[in-house]
């Protein structure tokens, strides 16, 4: 009896091609929307070396160690600079082409020249700051103790780290993928819709429908986990779509834990029509009032997590970080993260654990709220 009700239950709900719209369709046109947005997101954080010129005068050949200054940091792969060595004229016309940001000129004090006040133009200034302080600190140390030039020129020629960067994964930061991370926990949500139907369609004071099935003779919990098992199987069906399609369309990187990744869709997809299930069960209004309330939260929790602003997500970090906790959104878009990037599992253990007592919790509410509904009449 299960699998006879769980079969015609899926065909009944396939059907319904508004549902497969929301649930599937409209998260994939999201998706490409976010794609053609976003494409050159991580690109453009890439440091890209300052276009600068100095011109290459009498002043500029004197001065020795502003020149082996200048080419350590316009050489190699991390090069600061993407240095040109001309004439003045050749400079200004370069400047007022805007092929560069700025040029430098050597006599007795070093001159900025610049156009306009950017990004560029600062990295201009602090070096030729950094170099100014350094250079003033090497001659006041000169004149009170002449003999230390050895080994100060030993110790100018270049600047000790005593820090060092430690990634907390082997994968590299990309800041675009937390967008598509909380497409998918929101798509994942949006999963209620099911469960949502499948209260409406159990309940018989909210269809036709509902009435009938409770005429039947057959167990309402019976039937009712007989549905529930149909829209289950279609929402994860949809996210397994969901994946596919960012994963070899937009060529989304998931990491090396694609298995963890579809578990973590499949916990998703149960906490969503959990979540719908326990909505419907709990509100008592129509069937628009339902969908708002379901839609509204769940683009909250999305908006939360960082779907439409990237930093909401850190500010509710640091601001309220118990908020974050209570955020199934924000969870499977952590976890999904956590795949990629970090090495170990206990972070991504946590939100799974969070997850399963939301499952927990949308379940028993579920069912103590059904199973008390009574009629007088049909």
């Amino acid at each position: 009896m299960f699998f006879h009700i769980f079969t015609n239950r899926l065909k009944c709900l396939l059907r319904d091609r508004m549902m497969i719209f929301w649930t599937l369709l409209f998260p994939i046109l999201l998706a490409v929307f976010f794609n053609m947005s976003l494409r050159n997101i991580a690109s453009s954080e890439t440091f890209r070396p300052v276009p600068a010129a100095v011109v290459n005068d009498a002043g500029y050949q004197k001065n020795a160690g502003f020149r082996s200054a200048l080419k350590s940091v316009s050489e190699g792969k991390d090069k600061i600079f993407s240095l040109t060595e001309t004439t003045r004229k050749n400079a200004e016309r370069l400047l007022e082409d805007g092929k560069i940001a700025g040029y430098l000129t050597v006599g007795d004090k070093i001159k900025i020249v610049v156009n306009r006040s950017d990004f560029d133009q600062s990295i201009i200034k602090s070096f030729v700051d950094s170099y100014l302080q350094t250079s003033s600190a090497a001659e006041s140390i000169l004149k009170a103790n002449p003999p230390a030039r050895s080994g100060l020129s030993a110790g100018l020629s270049g600047e000790t780290d005593y820090l060092k960067a430690v990634s907390g994964g082997s994968a590299d930061p990309d800041p675009s993928l937390n967008y598509f991370y909380s497409l998918i926990a929101m798509a994942c949500l949006y999963g209620g819709f099911w469960g949502m139907k499948e209260v409406m369609d159990i309940q018989a004071n909210q269809s036709r429908r509902a009435a009938r099935v409770n005429l039947a003779p057959v167990r309402k919990l019976k039937t009712f986990l007989s549905g529930m098992a149909a829209s289950l199987a279609i929402a994860f069906a949809e996210m397994l779509v969901l994946l596919a399609f960012l994963r070899f369309a937009l060529n989304l990187n998931f990491g090396p834990k694609a298995g963890l990744v579809i578990f973590t869709s499949f916990v998703g997809s149960v906490v969503g029509l959990s979540f719908g299930a326990f909505l419907s069960s709990l509100v008592k209004a129509g069937e628009n009032m339902k969908v708002g309330i379901l839609i509204s939260g769940t683009m909250f929790c999305s908006f939360l997590s960082g779907m439409m602003y990237q930093d909401m997500k850190y500010i509710v970090e640091k601001n309220a970080p118990v908020l974050g906790y209570l955020n199934p959104v924000n969870l499977l878009t952590d976890s999904f993260y956590c795949l990629y990037y970090y090495d170990t599992y206990g972070r991504y253990l946590l939100n799974i654990g969070l997850l399963g007592a939301f499952v927990l919790l949308f379940c028993a509410g579920t069912y103590f709220v059904i199973r008390r509904e009574k009629y007088a009449s049909l």
